[in-house]
C-alpha cells in the first residue's frame, strides 16, 4: 500500500499534519515498534510504499493517524510477490471458517471465483460446519465484508500463511465501475434523486463535493461522471402537481476496512481526521481516458 499526500482540492482544510515529512516521520515512528511493518520509499518524494501482514493491521496504522492528525492519500493494498528462476509465485493462505450448513453453497462459490479450492471440510453439527480452503492471499482481499453478508454475520473465519504457489493470474474483483463527480460543490436532492436509479450513493445532500470525486457505486461496469451538484431552475410559475416529494434511500456509508477492499488500482482513499474520502487519482475527467488509451 502506499501513503501519499493529499492533493485533493480539500487538502489542508482538516489535517494538522500534512506535508511529507510529517508523513514520513510518523510512519519510520510506527515502524521502530511494530516490526510487521516496513517502510520503503518510491520514486516520488511525495509518496511511501507501506508493508504490513494484512489489510486489518494497515488499517489499524491508518485510523491511528487519522486520530493523531494526519491527513494523506492511500491506495488498494496489493500483494507481494516473489520471483524464482523467472517465474512470479504468490502467498497462499488457508482459510478456517465455521459456517451455518446453508451458506457453504454460496461460500464455496465464492472462493472459487477467487482462485480458492476446499480442502477440508467437517460433518455438520447443530446446523454449523467447520470448511478449509487454500486461497490465494490476492482472493481475500475484500472477502471479509462479503463473507459476513453471506453468512449473516453467523460466520467466524481464520487465516494462516500456508505456502508460496505460481502465480495464478487475474481472480475476481470488483465488478462495478464508480459514480464520480464532475464539479465542486455542495450536492443537492434535485441532482441526486435521479442517480439512485444509476447505482448506490456514497453521500448525502448538502454534502462538499470536488472533481474526481466518487460519489457512489455504478450500477455497470464502466465509471460514469455524473453532476451532483445541479440546483432546480426556479421560475415565477408553479404548476399543481408538478413538485412532487423527492425521496431520498439512505446513502452506504463504509468503513475504512470497505473502503480498502473497494477500490480499484486508479483510485484513492482520501483520510483525513474528520472525513474518508473515495477519489479518482486522475481528479479531472477530461484526462482520465486519455490515460487510460496510453496504458
Amino acid at each position: 500500500m502506499v501513503f501519499s499526500v493529499n492533493t485533493s482540492p480539500f487538502a489542508g482544510l482538516e489535517g494538522k499534519y500534512v506535508t511529507s515529512r510529517n508523513i514520513k516521520d510518523r510512519l519510520e515512528k510506527e515502524a521502530r515498534g511494530n516490526v510487521a511493518l516496513k517502510i520503503e520509499a518510491t520514486d516520488s518524494t511525495d509518496s511511501f510504499r507501506v508493508s504490513g501482514r494484512g489489510e486489518l493491521s494497515l488499517a489499524v496504522l491508518i485510523e491511528s493517524m487519522r486520530r493523531e492528525g494526519y491527513e494523506f492519500c492511500v491506495s488498494r493494498p496489493e500483494v507481494i510477490l516473489k520471483e524464482v528462476d523467472g517465474e512470479q509465485f504468490e502467498p497462499q493462505e488457508r482459510l478456517v471458517v465455521d459456517i451455518p450448513d446453508t451458506a457453504v453453497g454460496s461460500i464455496t462459490e465464492t472462493i472459487g471465483k477467487r482462485g480458492g479450492v476446499m480442502d477440508n471440510m467437517g460433518s455438520a453439527q447443530s446446523g454449523r460446519v467447520r470448511v478449509e480452503y487454500l486461497v490465494p492471499t490476492r482472493g481475500l482481499i475484500g472477502f471479509r465484508s462479503l463473507f459476513l453478508t453471506l453468512t449473516r454475520g453467523e460466520g467466524i473465519m481464520s487465516t494462516i500463511f500456508e505456502d508460496w504457489i505460481p502465480y495464478l493470474g487475474e481472480v475476481a474483483s470488483r465488478k462495478n465501475g464508480a459514480l464520480v463527480a464532475l464539479d465542486k460543490g455542495k450536492t443537492t436532492v434535485y441532482a441526486l434523486f435521479p442517480l439512485q436509479q444509476r447505482g448506490v450513493l456514497f453521500i448525502k445532500e448538502g454534502t462538499e463535493v470536488y472533481e474526481g470525486m466518487i460519489v457512489g457505486e455504478n450500477a455497470r461496469d464502466n465509471d460514469m461522471d455524473v453532476n451532483v451538484i445541479k440546483a432546480k431552475q426556479l421560475t415565477n410559475f408553479r404548476a399543481a402537481g408538478k413538485d412532487e416529494a423527492q425521496i431520498m434511500s439512505p446513502p452506504r456509508q463504509m468503513s475504512l476496512e470497505e473502503c480498502m477492499e473497494w477500490i480499484d488500482m486508479d483510485e484513492l482513499i482520501e483520510v483525513t481526521p474528520e472525513n474518508i474520502r473515495l477519489r479518482k487519482r486522475i481528479l479531472k475527467a477530461n484526462m482520465r481516458p486519455k490515460k487510460r488509451k496510453t496504458k
